[in-house]
């Protein structure tokens, strides 16, 4: 076997290539758009490039077929937050051979090292957490957009190789509809300030969605910024968060909790794109924007994705958080005719009790778990997982 470093086309194809040839008889399995691969190996588009570095190889057999990649990076930005300096793997396939994967995970271990790295977590992503982040290792249905989904034989790869369970990452599912009942609790929670007139819960209109950006950061900025080192969101970022956001967003998925007219919190869903982007077969060219148009106009997606949810900190305990989705659930959800059918809720760490808590209260359940993995490279050092917030 031959690592090749990933450094022209040919070898960045091949590392597109790969998984293509792996799951070809796995029907749940969604290629993957290739642009939002190459996207987070391309200096010019990754910020992270500024403040760290990747590379990226693939494994070949003595044929020169590859039957392995992997990608390893770090941010020397992140580095001095944990106890000892941290770097990251992911994108990791593989066959079903402990040789050729341990081959692969030497590579971007004696990589980090030499860039006195103490330790490393994988499989995740070099960008955002939300995204290509963890092992999949329950749940094996088709997977949501830029969510990892894997062979179950990588867990005994990635354990035999010496990483430990650093935390849970939990997708939770709820059909849409009435059948499936909010708690009491949540009800007498909500009881607050539903009925309050100084309260409005509603999605915003087609018309509001220019400006949406502006509640976004009045409330983002409000409930995030200053803790745990976040920065404040400029104008700037949260207009771009919305203008990558508009191509697939329907506004009857973005509610927003007003108090006196001024925006306090946030329930944002999209439609699941990846049942329209299992059509495209990995490619976003001029015909498959167009069926994407189509196939988003005929509403094929039956399923809503929750992406993020927030209240700003003088309206918590309030019972605002739980009037939010009983607003959601009562006017929207559970009218008939209501274009989807279920709501996920990726990326609920078991680190975070509180939000698995309300998830559970909405009557959802835990439909797929990811796990993050940490190795230290001194076995000497005592493991911690992720503490609780």
């Amino acid at each position: 076997m031959k690592l090749v470093e990933v450094t022209e086309a040919q070898s960045e194809k091949e590392f597109l290539q790969l998984p293509v040839r792996l799951y070809k008889d796995d029907e749940n399995w969604i290629r993957p758009l290739d642009q939002d691969i190459e996207s987070i190996f391309d200096p010019s588009k990754n910020k992270l490039f500024r403040n760290g570095e990747a590379i990226r190889w693939n494994l070949k057999d003595d044929n020169g077929l590859v039957i392995g990649r992997i990608a390893t990076f770090i941010n020397n930005k992140t580095l001095k937050k944990e106890d000892q300096p941290t770097g990251g793997i992911g994108f990791f396939e593989c066959i079903d051979d402990k040789t050729a994967a341990f081959q692969l995970f030497d590579a971007a271990v004696d990589w980090l090292k030499e860039r006195n790295i103490e330790a490393v977590d994988g499989p995740i992503n070099f960008g955002d957490r939300n995204n290509w982040w963890g092992l999949l290792v329950e749940g094996f249905t088709e997977p949501n957009y830029q969510m990892p989904y894997n062979f179950l034989y990588y867990k005994d790869l990635f354990e035999g190789y010496g990483f430990q369970l650093y935390f849970k990452q939990y997708t939770y599912q709820r059909p849409m509809g009435s059948e499936v009942e909010i708690s009491a609790r949540m009800y007498e929670k909500a009881a607050l300030t539903i009925d309050n007139p100084d309260y409005e819960f509603r999605h915003i209109t087609k018309k509001e969605f220019n400006k949406s950006h502006l509640y976004f950061m009045e409330v983002y900025n409000k409930a995030w910024a200053g803790h745990s080192g976040v920065k404040a969101m400029t104008e700037k970022q949260a207009q771009l968060t919305f203008k990558k956001l508009k191509p697939v967003a329907d506004v009857k998925l973005v509610w927003f909790a007003f108090y006196k007219g001024t925006p306090v919190g946030f329930f944002i869903s999209i439609p699941e794109i990846n049942q329209i982007f299992k059509h495209l077969d990995g490619k976003l060219n001029l015909v498959n924007k167009l069926r994407f148009l189509y196939m988003k106009w005929t509403k094929v997606c039956k399923k809503s994705l929750g992406i993020v949810f927030g209240v700003v900190p003088e309206h918590q305990r309030k019972g605002l958080e739980s009037a939010l989705i009983v607003a959601y659930s009562k006017n929207l959800a559970w009218k008939e005719g209501f274009q989807y059918n279920d709501l996920e809720m990726n990326w609920i760490g078991d680190f975070n009790p509180k939000m698995m808590r309300v998830a559970e209260q909405i009557g959802a359940t835990i439909y797929k778990t990811h796990i993050t993995y940490r190795m230290l490279f001194d076995e000497t050092k005592e493991f911690k997982r992720a503490p609780i917030i």
